[in-house]
């Protein structure tokens, strides 16, 4: 038989996060963020459960090929632009939008010929100093775009860097919006913290007379807190898109004084029981994470033990008399299904985030870890 480890992919779960996020900003339109192979759940698996948004918006041109390969004929948004001037020639073939954040960029679309102008998104760095024009040159840079005939409609963007803690997005909103009151172009400025922390009117949300706005829901589609710890998933009513879950392939009993694992970091106290789970790091899982790491064996929560090997890791079974071989063994998502292998509707939920946070990570990491060997199945 095969190792008994999945992931599953809950088609479900994505149609109801996006409408969360629709729900939240009702007057904008929703970007579906897809890069990085739809946070590692797959696009081509994600696809059925993202397809109510009003775009997708990705990374690279790849990504692009495999949106419209599934049939999407709507907005596909570049969210680095264009890498190389040749980009731009699948842009225009694959009718991309795209954004612009450097006057590099710029040069290229003056000098690439196309019969249908492009739609762009002119990015200003409004403080994350990661990509964008420098709000004093930023209207520099929008007047030479609109002068292109490359060129048609120049959106407006910017990218949050603290919409998700106490800093927020006041400072950076007041900038964005000083700077491009007067000029014409849909407004994006929304990212998952900022839909969930600042919507409805609230400063830095899409506001009611920006009916083309346009926000980017992330993380948020996936299930995940952008703001975690301050609230978790379950506060925003968000539902795990992913659940990686394994069996125990056999048990140990411990007494006082045995060590579990390379490096002996375990050493019990007492006589314990524990199980050893088909998982461990070259599956995807943090090797980082400690003892008391979360887990749910049989749908029933206890902690790892040890440190996680390559393909194993143990976990504490001293509370649950019950669990044995061939208990299921939830890493997180949806678990206490038990030997229920086709049914996912259990009320028993590990968030992703907080594994993230017991191995000093976030969920988005875990997420994209995902190792190729775990066989992934899409479930509603």
């Amino acid at each position: 038989m095969p190792r008994p480890i999945e992931a599953l992919i809950h088609t479900n779960a994505l149609a109801h996060n996006l409408a969360r996020a629709r729900a939240a900003v009702p007057d904008a339109r929703l970007w579906a963020v897809v890069k990085a192979n739809a946070y590692g759940h797959g696009i081509e698996r994600a696809y059925e459960g993202l397809r109510g948004a009003d775009g997708f918006a990705l990374l690279d041109l790849a990504e692009a090929e495999r949106i419209r390969a599934l049939g999407w004929r709507g907005p596909v948004l570049l969210l680095e632009g264009a890498f190389e001037p040749r980009d731009l020639e699948l842009a225009s073939r694959l009718a991309l939008w795209h954004t612009v954040h450097c006057s590099e960029q710029i040069d290229w679309l003056a000098a690439h010929k196309t019969a249908a102008p492009h739609h762009v998104f002119l990015k200003m760095n409004s403080g994350m100093n990661r990509l964008g024009f420098r709000p004093e040159s930023y209207r520099a840079a929008w007047a030479r775009l609109n002068a292109l005939p490359q060129v048609g409609e120049v959106g407006l963007m910017t990218h949050f860097s603290d919409a998700d803690g106490a800093g927020g997005i006041e400072r950076q909103l007041r900038t964005f919006e000083a700077v491009t009151r007067d000029l014409p172009g849909e407004r994006s400025v929304a990212n998952s913290a900022a839909i969930l922390r600042h919507h409805g009117g609230a400063i830095g949300a899409p506001r009611g007379d920006h009916g083309g706005d346009w926000v980017r829901a992330g993380i948020m589609s996936y299930g995940s807190a952008a703001d975690f710890p301050e609230h978790d998933a379950a506060h925003w009513d968000l539902r795990p898109a992913m659940t990686l879950r394994t069996r125990l392939i056999t048990t140990q009993q411990l007494e006082p004084g045995d060590t579990v694992g390379y490096g002996s970091s375990f050493t019990a106290e007492r006589a314990m029981r524990i199980g050893i789970a088909a998982c461990g790091y070259a599956d995807g899982y943090p090797r980082h994470a400690g003892s008391g790491t979360p887990v749910l064996v049989d749908g029933e929560r206890t902690g790892t033990v040890g440190r996680v090997s390559m393909d194993m890791m143990a976990v504490d079974l001293s509370a649950l008399p019950r669990a044995g071989l061939g208990s299921e063994v939830t890493l997180w998502g949806r678990g206490g299904c038990g030997d229920r292998r086709d049914r996912d509707t259990s009320d028993t939920v590990l968030s992703i985030d907080e594994v993230a946070r017991a191995a000093g990570t976030i969920g988005y990491e875990l997420m994209c870890a995902l190792a190729q060997r775990v066989p992934v199945r899409v479930t509603e």
